[in-house]
């Protein structure tokens, strides 16, 4: 018997490509999507992560080994393509009340600033938002520290905010995860203010790594749909999803007083 869609795709993980499987669902079957990509980083001109090093901006961190079962560099006109033939996917499987939060980062290859107009170049971006990192490190003296990474909002023609949350800025500041296997973690805080914005019910995450999206989706009782390459990044995402499910079973039968905070 053929599966249904959400029999299919509705609050799981599913290990692919995430190319792939997206051309395999319909269209306008998504609220929202809300994805960082792997950046590319060890296709780098200038002080960007090399191979595995002791010494200098990447020493000791797990980035710089690059993602699991996948390298992170590629020529940038096919990563390019790559990830503009992902958005245009995505936009296709939102509704046309729906949106897409795209995360990325600028830099400076070859003297010159990196800014992905050459991914969103025929996407309809309403809106870039800034989200500044506490904290950083640059050993390059041809520029300042970079802070913050960009999001660009790109939105079906219906899309519109909940009530009160367009009074957020365009300018956020959050905390990076620290406590996280994942060499490149999304703070979860983040996810969080983007879906709550919205009315979506179904958020997808194309990238999911460790699984930040579909927790912050369950955490505000929505359904997620996440596609990871990395088996590795998928048990990983599978086993959080586990424990927060738990935690929410826990503290259901037995609340919090008011003001508790748990302390992990």
């Amino acid at each position: 018997m053929k599966k249904t869609f959400e029999e299919k795709y509705l609050n799981k993980i599913i290990c692919g490509d995430s190319l792939t499987v997206m051309r395999q669902m319909p269209d306008e079957c998504l609220d929202l999507v809300i994805t960082s990509p792997p950046y590319n980083l060890k296709n780098s001109t200038g002080n960007g992560m090399k191979a595995c090093t002791t010494s200098g901006k990447w020493a000791g961190a797990a980035l710089q080994n690059g993602y699991s079962h996948y390298d992170d560099n590629m020529p940038h006109a096919e990563y390019a393509q790559w990830q503009h033939n992902c958005l245009k996917e995505m936009y296709r499987l939102i509704k046309n009340d729906g949106a897409i939060f795209y995360n990325h980062k600028w830099r400076v290859q070859n003297g010159v600033m990196q800014d992905r107009r050459d991914i969103i170049r025929d996407l309809p971006v309403r809106q870039i938002i800034i989200w500044r990192r506490k904290g950083g490190i640059n050993f390059n003296p041809g520029y300042f520290l970079p802070t913050y990474e960009v999001i660009y909002f790109i939105p079906k023609p219906n899309f519109k905010l909940v009530s009160k949350a367009n009074a957020y800025g365009d300018v956020w500041e959050f905390t990076q995860e620290l406590k996280n296997d994942h060499p490149a973690p999304f703070p979860a805080a983040l996810i969080d203010r983007i879906i709550s914005s919205t009315c979506a019910q179904i958020v997808l995450d194309p990238f999911i790594g460790s699984g930040t999206t579909a927790v912050a989706a369950m955490g505000l009782d929505r359904n997620y749909i996440g596609i990871e390459l990395s088996p590795i990044y998928c048990e990983m995402a599978e086993k959080r999803i586990e424990r927060n499910k738990k935690h929410s079973e826990i503290t259901k039968v037995h609340p919090l007083p008011l003001f508790q905070t748990i302390v992990k």
